[in-house]
């Protein structure tokens, strides 16, 4: 049999299995690539917060990533919690030495509960190394101000936070606008520069969003795999994660995650019922 697409995730490991390497790899396994993993840092992580965090050796990262490339190959990458300068400056030298490769870069700095995930001297690095590695670049509105000082208050100020960070060198940015008050829907700008795609979405009301972010990451990243552009792959994307955002659910004591299997429980929910209506009408 042909193998899927080939998605490489480059970030750091969730204990509670919300966020980082396991959203990415669940992620990438609901949208039918095969998920692969470069894992540069270990979280003590629950419902509730980031306990404790380990950075891995570059050498390890380098190591990691050379053994997936070098044999098994990919179609594109993925990278999230990347947590100091010289880890950001070892992947980005790593992708730029993969041309050819779409890269989705999430610029993690802090997580869903306000834990800081990226140190403050890394982000000349993110600017300046990894950015330009992006074909499309993934900041929240958080994000968008640690990297570029622009602070979004209102949506039209999203092209201002966009044409800010395309000046660091990504092909495409996508401005995520979750946390903008803007009522019913949840509003995210995706642009090159010269074409501006408005992705609107309803915002649902529900707590339980850990792992959004790397999530929607993931899921671009499949899609590039997959060959799609990239307007379709983020148009897909933002599906996939508003279902998963829907149904996302309690876990622990704090925030849950986001449902990375919705739409199989959906298929088994729907499959359920549709054997029950034909039960019903063969039973006298």
């Amino acid at each position: 049999m042909t193998a899927p697409p080939l998605v490489l995730t480059v970030a750091g490991s969730d204990s509670g299995g919300g966020a980082g390497i396991q959203a990415d790899l669940k992620t990438m396994l609901a949208l039918g690539v095969h998920g692969m993993s470069v894992l540069t840092a270990v979280t003590a992580q629950n419902s509730r917060g980031v306990h404790g965090v380990w950075e891995l050796p570059e050498e390890a990262v380098r190591a990691q990533y050379r053994a997936v490339v070098d044999d098994i190959g990919v179609h594109a990458v993925k990278t999230g919690m990347l947590a100091t300068a010289p880890l950001v400056e070892t992947v980005a030298g790593l992708l730029a030495g993969t041309p050819g490769v779409p890269v989705v870069v999430d610029p993690v700095g802090v997580s869903k509960h306000g834990d800081p995930l990226l140190a403050a001297s890394a982000l000349e690095s993110v600017r300046e190394r990894l950015l330009p590695t992006a074909t499309v670049a993934t900041p929240n509105l958080d994000e968008v101000t640690q990297l570029t000082g622009v602070h979004v208050v209102y949506e039209s100020d999203m092209r201002t936070a966009a044409e800010a960070v395309l000046s660091y060198g990504p092909a495409w940015v996508l401005i995520k606008g979750g946390h903008l008050p803007t009522g019913r829907e949840a509003v995210d700008l995706l642009t090159d520069g010269t074409e501006e795609h408005w992705l609107r979405a309803p915002r649902h009301d529900n707590r339980h969003t850990h792992g959004t972010g790397c999530t929607l990451a993931s899921a671009i990243a499949s899609g590039l795999a997959k060959g799609l552009e990239v307007p379709e792959a983020v148009r897909q994307a933002k599906e996939y994660v508003t279902g998963a955002l829907a149904a996302g659910f309690a876990l622990g004591q704090g925030i849950g995650p986001v449902d990375h299997g919705w739409r199989f429980r959906n298929q088994v929910v729907s499959c359920r019922s549709g054997a029950s209506r034909q039960d019903r009408r063969v039973t006298p």
